[in-house]
């Protein structure tokens, strides 16, 4: 009994570590697709995290602080929209200057606001379940311990593959990032797609980063997303730009950030565990991405 209940804990963190990735590497998915690289998912899952703790703050509301974190996300997508399209700079340096300047920014919004720099005050937060679900025999211990945002983690996903592959605005998208400018040249609007693409991808970034602060924890701590971020871009490297490949790919990450929770403590030094989920984005990066390839106009302009 003990094995089968460690075993439900392990699968139960599995799933929940890897709905905050799910959301940003999905989000990263549309970007790249479009064309523009998705370096900065850091600074819009960290941003998102913070302003949905600002809203559940102000607003005695969980929800309406994913809200918050959803349009802090946007906010930051817009911005590197802007840098990347509009002002031409290299993405790679916008998407880690951004990510630079989200934790600065965050570290001294919590000063001013609640005179912390290390955490904001506990706020509301989403701890709704499926707990309807707990009599369905095998799977049911596993799937009524799950927040209500892992279903709508799976509904986001069939939505975004559906966006994606089977729509006239998919399309529109995956030609503009595998060519601009014959996309350009057969009318269409290339810099609107890659805006809207960037305004999708912060959207979910700081869902993801919400999630963490108002599902994960019940309040905001300085630097709370730990390189998730990345974790989130090599998740959607993975998955071969595919929103239905992320999220095996995100439970590879969270199965190895469940076992560092569920292994500290013991024998082995603690930051070792802690080192796993790093390490196995390494070797991911290092060995498995050899032969995955980018859209052709990932950071070209239709103008070149």
């Amino acid at each position: 009994m003990d094995f089968l209940h460690s075993l439900d804990s392990i699968l139960v963190s599995t799933i929940v570590m890897s709905i905050p990735l799910v959301f940003a590497a999905v989000g990263g998915v549309f970007s790249v697709r479009s064309g523009i690289m998705a370096l900065g998912l850091e600074s819009m899952m960290m941003v998102g995290a913070f302003f949905g703790v600002a809203g559940s703050y102000f607003f005695h509301n969980a929800w309406i602080g994913f809200l918050c974190g959803m349009a802090g996300g946007m906010l930051i997508g817009i911005l590197h929209g802007l840098l990347s399209v509009r002002y031409k700079v290299n993405q790679v340096i916008s998407g880690i200057g951004l990510n630079l300047l989200a934790l600065a920014a965050t570290t001294l919004l919590m000063q001013l606001l609640w005179n912390n720099r290390g955490n904001s005050p506990q706020v509301a937060s989403v701890q709704t379940t499926a707990g309807f679900l707990l009599g369905i025999p095998m799977v049911g211990p596993i799937l009524g311990k799950l927040s209500v945002n892992a279903y709508i983690m799976a509904l986001m996903v069939l939505v975004s593959w559906f966006a994606l592959f089977k729509t006239r605005f998919g399309l529109r998208l995956r030609m503009v990032g595998e060519n601009p400018k014959a996309a350009a040249t057969m009318g269409i609007r290339v810099h609107k797609i890659k805006y809207i693409a960037v305004l999708i991808c912060g959207m979910l970034a700081g869902f993801g980063g919400a999630f963490l602060s108002l599902n994960h924890m019940d309040m905001f701590v300085r630097d709370m997303t730990a390189g998730r971020g990345y974790i989130a871009v090599a998740v959607a490297i993975l998955s071969r730009y595919n929103p239905a490949g992320v999220i095996v790919c995100a439970l590879l990450f969270g199965f190895c950030d469940a076992l560092q929770i569920y292994f500290q403590g013991g024998a082995v030094p603690t930051q070792l565990i802690q080192m796993l989920p790093y390490l196995v984005t390494l070797l991911v990066l290092t060995i498995g991405v050899k032969h995955i390839k980018a859209p052709e106009g990932v950071g070209k302009y239709d103008d070149e």
